[in-house]
C-alpha cells in the first residue's frame, strides 16, 4: 500500500499485478478493503494490473472534516479520473461497490474518455437519501435493527470488530468476514475520533456530501461495456436497483449472485472476476 498525488490530494492505493497490465481501478466504499484481496488476486492473474484505493476522507487519503465535508460527488469522480493519469493507465476498466459505484456511474459520465469498461457491485443509480418511486429503499425492518444499535467504543479495535460482524449478520453477510475487515479498517483508520471512524467503517460522509445534480437519467449515454454484479439478498440496496441499472445503460450485463446479500461473498469470488475479465 502508498499514497499517490491525484487531483490535488493523497490517494491510498493498493496494487496488485504487472506495472504495465491493463488497468482496472477498484473505487473504495469507501475504504479500499471493500473489495477482497481474493477478488483482486484473481483479476491480476487473469492480467491485470489491479488497483483499490481510499475514498477521501477514509484509509490512507486526505482526510479533513468527514462531517462536512469540502468536496462533491464529482469531486470523488474526477478523482478517479486523475488516478487514471497518475497511474498512466488511460482507459481503464472502472469498477466501483456500493456508494462506489455512485462515483464509478458518475466518472464514466463525466470522463468518457479515461475509461474502458464498467463494472458496479450492489448500488443503485441515485444518491444516498429517499431512492426514486420506482426503486426499491432499503429493507426497513433490517435498518431499524442496523441502525438503532449503541455505537461501540471507536478506540477499542475488538469492539469495533464485534460491531461490524453483527451488522453484517444483520445484513445477511458473513460475520467473520466483515469482523476481520473491520479490524484492517481500524487499524488504517488516522485516529479513533467517531466521526473519523464513522467514516471509514460505515460511510457516513455521504450523508454529508454534495450529490446533485441527479445522474440518473443520463445512463443511457453510457457507451463502454457494462457489468451489473447484484446479490439476490441484498437488504440495503435490493436487487431492483441493480435491475433498473441494467435496463437503463445500453447493452449492460446482469450477474445476480442468488446467495449474496451486501458484501462480495467469497464463494462468487471466481464469478466475479471471470465476468470482469470477460468484459475487458
Amino acid at each position: 500500500m502508498t499514497t499517490v498525488q491525484a487531483n490535488k490530494i493523497d490517494v491510498g492505493i493498493e496494487s496488485f499485478g504487472a506495472d504495465d497490465a491493463p488497468l482496472v481501478l477498484l473505487v473504495g466504499s469507501p475504504t479500499m478493503l471493500s473489495w477482497p484481496d481474493a477478488l483482486c488476486e484473481r483479476l491480476a492473474a487473469g492480467g491485470r494490473r489491479v488497483v483499490r484505493y481510499d475514498l477521501r476522507d477514509s484509509g490512507a487519503s486526505t482526510t479533513a472534516d468527514p462531517q462536512a465535508p469540502a468536496y462533491t460527488l464529482r469531486d470523488l469522480a474526477a478523482d478517479a479520473e486523475a488516478l487514471v493519469d497518475a497511474l498512466g493507465g488511460r482507459p481503464a476498466h472502472l469498477a466501483g461497490i456500493g456508494v462506489g459505484g455512485m462515483v464509478a456511474q458518475v466518472a464514466v459520465l463525466d470522463h468518457p474518455g479515461a475509461f474502458s469498461a464498467l463494472t458496479l457491485v450492489g448500488t443503485r443509480a441515485v444518491a444516498p437519501g429517499p431512492p426514486d418511486d420506482d426503486l426499491p429503499d432499503h429493507d426497513q425492518a433490517a435498518m431499524g435493527q442496523l441502525f438503532t444499535r449503541p455505537m461501540p467504543d471507536w478506540a477499542d479495535r475488538e469492539a469495533v470488530a464485534d460491531f461490524a460482524a453483527a451488522g453484517a449478520l444483520i445484513l445477511g453477510d458473513d460475520p467473520a468476514a466483515a469482523r476481520a475487515t473491520a479490524a484492517r479498517v481500524w487499524d488504517r483508520t488516522p485516529g479513533t475520533a467517531p466521526p473519523v471512524q464513522l467514516a471509514n467503517q460505515i460511510g457516513t460522509v455521504f450523508a454529508a456530501l454534495d450529490c446533485t445534480p441527479r445522474w440518473r437519467e443520463r445512463l443511457p449515454g453510457i457507451g463502454v461495456p457494462t457489468l451489473v454484479v447484484h446479490g439476490r439478498r441484498d437488504r440495503f440496496f435490493p436487487v431492483g436497483n441493480g435491475e433498473a441499472l441494467a435496463r437503463e445503460i445500453p447493452g449492460a450485463r446482469l450477474l445476480v449472485l442468488e446467495e449474496a446479500a451486501t458484501a462480495i461473498p467469497a464463494a462468487s469470488v471466481g464469478e466475479i472476476a471471470q465476468a470482469m475479465l470477460t468484459l475487458g
